[in-house]
């Protein structure tokens, strides 16, 4: 209820506002090739999605931003009411697709979806839980190639792009208009909407979590288009509360302290996004510790922040101490523009 879908929903937010900051300065420098550029860094990222996907970690979510990284590019310079029409439109889709499903998927449907799933369950157990790490890269691309060639998956993962897509469009909305650089001056603002979104959040996550409950039973049904609206309105409500809270509190010279280390890691997300998999999938499959299916959720959670504080906030300060760019933004980089560049003590940084 607080944390599923609204970290993901953060992070495409910033991809969206690092859209029109990244765009405008490459068009800035050179408005001839500025948006080839651009189209670029998209390719270079979606080299290192597909190797996540097929290889790693089915889960991957860099080629659905490289996806809709390329309909920003084809939207950009619609006008901002239309851009809202769109966000109205996507927060809406939810409704709009469990009633289709309420008409068009039969009880024969629904066993087979069944089926189909417990078929990959224990697919999955058997390659992620005990094969090596091949047996698990062959279970990722039979994942992946199914996903967008099984009808009823492409419409599942639909609703995952629509949600990806709002929260884009909405960082999209606060880069185009400029409002990360007036902070102090929208300060009334946030404050009001963060306790509307902890409202709108709270509220909607105790809906889909308590009441989605009663709704384990495969099928459609009136009941499951509630919860996942509430669910939608969730990650937006609780996503914009964290958002806000952060930015509220990053004004203050204790809290930007404190922040320190987090930034650093955030200078190197690509490679942090990615170490998360190695590190995890080292830990829970079979070619590695093998965990698979034996530890609890509250074991998860102290796993995850385990990785996160103890691992990568001191490595990424260990290796930015040491380096302009992250390892994998350095290649990133490199990719885009298409020129060697030694990455440079980080004195020369400040330098």
């Amino acid at each position: 209820m607080l944390f599923s879908g609204k970290f993901n929903s953060m992070f495409s937010l910033l991809f969206g506002i690092g859209f029109t900051i990244q765009l405008s300065r490459m068009l800035e420098r050179d408005p001839e090739h500025g948006l080839r550029v651009y189209v670029r860094r998209l390719l270079v990222l979606l080299a290192f999605a597909l190797v996540h996907c097929l290889v790693l970690w089915t889960g991957d979510v860099l080629h659905i931003y490289v996806i809709l990284g390329f309909g920003l590019l084809l939207i950009r310079r619609l006008p901002d009411r239309a851009v809202v029409a769109i966000i109205v439109a996507l927060v809406c889709y939810p409704a709009i697709s469990g009633a289709l499903r309420l008409v068009v998927m039969t009880p024969e449907h629904v066993a087979h979806a069944v089926k189909d799933a417990q078929a990959w369950e224990a697919s999955n157990n058997l390659a992620y839980g005990h094969g090596s790490f091949l047996d698990a890269a062959r279970e990722h691309t039979r994942e992946m190639i199914h996903l967008y060639t099984n009808p009823w998956e492409l419409w599942s993962i639909l609703g995952f792009y629509v949600q990806m897509a709002t929260t884009m469009l909405m960082g999209f909305l606060i880069g185009r208009r400029g409002w990360v650089g007036r902070i102090p001056e929208l300060m009334p603002a946030v404050k009001r909407l963060q306790w509307r979104a902890l409202g709108l959040g709270l509220g909607c996550s105790l809906v889909f979590g308590i009441v989605g409950q009663y709704t384990r039973v495969p099928g459609p049904s009136l009941l499951k288009i509630l919860v996942g609206v509430a669910y939608v309105l969730s990650r937006l409500g609780m996503m914009c509360f964290y958002v806000l809270t952060i930015v509220r509190l990053a004004q203050l010279p204790d809290w930007q302290r404190r922040f320190a280390p987090i930034a650093t890691a955030g200078r190197m997300p690509l490679t942090n996004y990615l170490m998360q998999t190695l590190i995890a999938t080292a830990l829970f499959y079979g070619w590695g510790f093998g965990l698979w299916g034996k530890v609890g959720p509250a074991l998860q959670l102290l796993i995850a922040l385990a990785i996160y504080f103890l691992i990568q906030l001191p490595l990424s300060a260990w290796w930015l101490r040491h380096f302009e760019y992250g390892p994998l933004e350095y290649v990133w980089r490199l990719g885009t523009y298409g020129r060697r560049r030694a990455a440079q003590p980080a004195v020369a940084v400040t330098g």
